[in-house]
């Protein structure tokens, strides 16, 4: 859920990276991250195990503008892909916006997608959202899905755009119906 602050006329959001372990989540915020100017982004911060796997989460500010006069910043989430991260991945998505499912395209790894797949469902009805109504949010039969490599960058920024475009429309429809 996005938190505005009318002291600051900021409203941020949060978006969380959610996929299979080492399928390209933390590499996608770090593209992201190395091509963003100094001025639209904030600290990245990563917490990683000696092998280099996100233990916790990646956190990226990201300024994106305004909206109805408020600025928008997004917040840039992963969550650790490994199995016995379960109870962090349910801490991260508690108050999502949006979520980008980051697959492998291995095909050896079809079995942790649909696993990782499984599990956002599940964790996604704890936070109260039923994925088979999320039609507009998440669509799982027609959502907007990119071919992307996060090693060298091809897609990461159109999918980040959709995300983000996708929560603001949300973020614009209750204040067009006040109007």
């Amino acid at each position: 859920m996005s938190v505005v602050n009318y002291g600051t006329r900021e409203i941020t959001c949060k978006i969380v990276y959610y996929g299979p372990g080492r399928s390209g989540k933390t590499t996608n915020l770090q593209h992201v991250y190395s091509q963003l100017p100094e001025e639209r982004k904030g600290k990245m911060v990563s917490l990683a195990t000696e092998t280099d796997r996100t233990l916790f989460f990646d956190f990226l500010p990201l300024d994106l503008g305004t909206i109805s006069g408020f600025a928008t910043r997004f917040q840039l989430y992963t969550v650790p892909g490994q199995v016995y991260y379960a109870a962090t991945r349910k801490l991260v998505l508690q108050g999502v916006d949006g979520v980008v499912f980051v697959a492998d395209s291995q095909s050896r790894q079809l079995e942790e997608n649909i696993e990782s797949l499984q599990d956002l469902h599940s964790n996604l009805a704890e936070e109260g959202f039923d994925p088979r109504t999320l039609d507009e949010t998440l669509n799982f039969r027609g959502v907007p899905h990119f071919s992307a490599s996060a090693i060298n960058g091809g897609g990461v920024f159109e999918t980040l755009r959709s995300i983000a475009s996708l929560v603001l429309s949300r973020l614009s429809a209750p204040a067009a119906k006040e109007s």
